[in-house]
């Protein structure tokens, strides 16, 4: 315990004493379900940024994994699979809520820490049996209790030629060939061993892309060159344009400014 408070530089007292609180409020996905967020509350969030960074920060994930790292997003996990010939997505289904407390613990004991300071660091960062969405730590504890999950999957990519990624809960395999059978084998292999790892694929989700289809991946275009969609692109155009010539448009400025960002980052980082 006291190597614990050394890292966080925190008191046994202030250690022990965090409530454990949280906020529950649903916020609406894109196709109009809700979708659980648990925030928690102050004391708990400060505990929880520390955890971050003076526990796991310097941890490593597998390169495969793309969301939430530092120095990696949307364009670097869509970078792998550009001008393939067939994509393969696969959503896992309530990501952290799947993400069980029994696995964060014995994380947090693979690292070196003994039951007691295992288990208070398990109950700092889980809520309700599972990784809490909402909750700072949860992407990147995910992201590292998942890494045997990543090495199995990558490995298996390797093994048929194909790339692999994950970006939180999407998954994502390429071919450079329409090969029904690898299709096939990377669906049921997937399939198992997430089921292995005590997750479910979202069977409404599972897309088979093949090049004369569009190809996206988080959001992002991959068929010849990594691009925002086109109509997005013919949108914001428009936009721009209706500011250029009005002084205003249909979005606010730092809602402006994020897409003009977004839009950015797309062209820099695919070069």
């Amino acid at each position: 315990m006291a190597e614990l408070c050394a890292y966080l530089k925190v008191t046994e007292s202030d250690l022990r004493m965090t409530p454990v609180n949280y906020r529950e409020f649903a916020i609406r996905k894109r196709n109009g379900n809700p979708r659980l967020i648990c925030a928690p509350e102050t004391e708990l969030k400060k505990m929880q940024r520390l955890i971050n960074i003076r526990l796991l920060g310097g941890l490593r994930t597998h390169y495969s994994c793309t969301g939430f790292e530092p120095g990696e997003s949307i364009v670097y996990n869509a970078e792998p699979h550009v001008g393939k010939k067939v994509l393969i997505k696969i959503d896992i289904r309530d990501f952290f809520s799947s993400t069980k407390e029994d696995r964060v613990f014995a994380f947090f004991k693979k690292l070196g820490w003994n039951n007691e300071t295992a288990d208070l660091l398990t109950m700092l960062t889980t809520f309700k049996g599972s990784l809490p969405q909402g909750a700072p730590t949860s992407p990147r504890l995910s992201n590292l209790i998942n890494y045997r999950l990543d090495c199995r999957l990558g490995a298996f990519a390797t093994q048929i030629g194909a790339d692999y990624t994950r970006y939180a809960d999407d998954i994502t395999f390429s071919l450079d060939e329409d090969d029904h059978f690898k299709i096939t084998q990377a669906l049921s292999f997937v399939r198992m061993i997430l089921l292995e790892t005590g997750y479910r694929p979202n069977k409404k989700k599972i897309r088979v892309i093949r090049a004369h289809q569009q190809q996206k991946i988080t959001g992002l275009v991959v068929n010849q060159k990594i691009q925002l969609p086109r109509q997005t692109r013919r949108w914001l155009r428009a936009v721009k344009h209706r500011k250029l010539k009005t002084g205003s448009c249909s979005l606010s400025e730092k809602q402006l400014q994020g897409w003009l960002a977004l839009e950015n980052m797309v062209i820099k980082q695919r070069e």
